[in-house]
């Protein structure tokens, strides 16, 4: 019996090589997103579109279709960027970006918690942004906020969710070239992918909880 993955954010970018990658590697694979690209409607995976993750309708409609699905692993990937300077503060643009990249995964995992199977693992897409003590050129204030309540959101999930033996991987892509950031990047979003799953693969109940790059090395907080 094949395990099955569930991916957020798989239109594009990391999302979408996700999806290949699991795909390729035998998975059942339910991509949520907004709206189907081309590119991961020719998978032929299983698509939930019409998917907003900071919406309560989008959240329920996701937890509807995969009710009866047995869920291995849940990826939480989707994720904005935007960029505030101090003395130009958006608070609508820190408030969405809070909601997509902190509340959102954090909600996702709930609505799909029952559906996890024993020795599930739930992966939080983050990233070192949202390290205090990494930040050493300030700005993004939206982003790396919503990024550090995303990694203490994770801790708390690796604790609630020990008992049930699911751990939780807290995992920084590096610097990939996906449309977020104009394509300009170390690394592809396939290789992103790659190593982001070889972390995955890795992670233990022992391990979960952990802020990991995708290189494997330990982040600091």
């Amino acid at each position: 019996m094949s395990q099955t993955v569930v991916v957020t954010g798989a239109s594009r970018g990391i999302g979408l090589s996700f999806c290949r990658l699991y795909q390729s590697r035998g998975y059942e694979v339910y991509a949520v997103c907004r709206s189907a690209s081309e590119e991961l409607t020719s998978l032929g995976v299983h698509i939930i579109d019409g998917v907003n993750v900071t919406q309560s309708q989008g959240l329920e409609r996701m937890r509807s279709v995969l009710e009866n699905v047995s869920i291995d692993l849940l990826i939480n990937n989707a994720g904005i960027l935007r960029s505030e300077v101090l003395g130009d503060i958006d608070p609508d643009s820190i408030r969405q970006q809070f909601e997509t990249n902190a509340l959102a995964p954090l909600l996702v995992t709930e609505a799909l918690m029952d559906g996890l199977a024993a020795n599930a693992k739930v992966a939080l897409i983050t990233s070192r942004m949202g390290s205090v003590t990494d930040n050493t050129s300030g700005g993004r204030y939206g982003y790396r906020m919503s990024k550090s309540a995303l990694n203490i959101a994770g801790v708390s999930l690796a604790h609630d969710l020990k008992p049930q033996g699911i751990a939780v991987a807290i995992l920084h892509p590096g610097l990939v070239g996906t449309e977020m950031i104009g394509g300009h990047g170390d690394i592809t979003p396939d290789q992103a992918a790659e190593r982001l799953t070889q972390r995955i693969d890795e992670l233990t109940l022992e391990s979960s909880g952990t802020f990991w790059h995708s290189n494997g090395d330990i982040l600091p907080w």
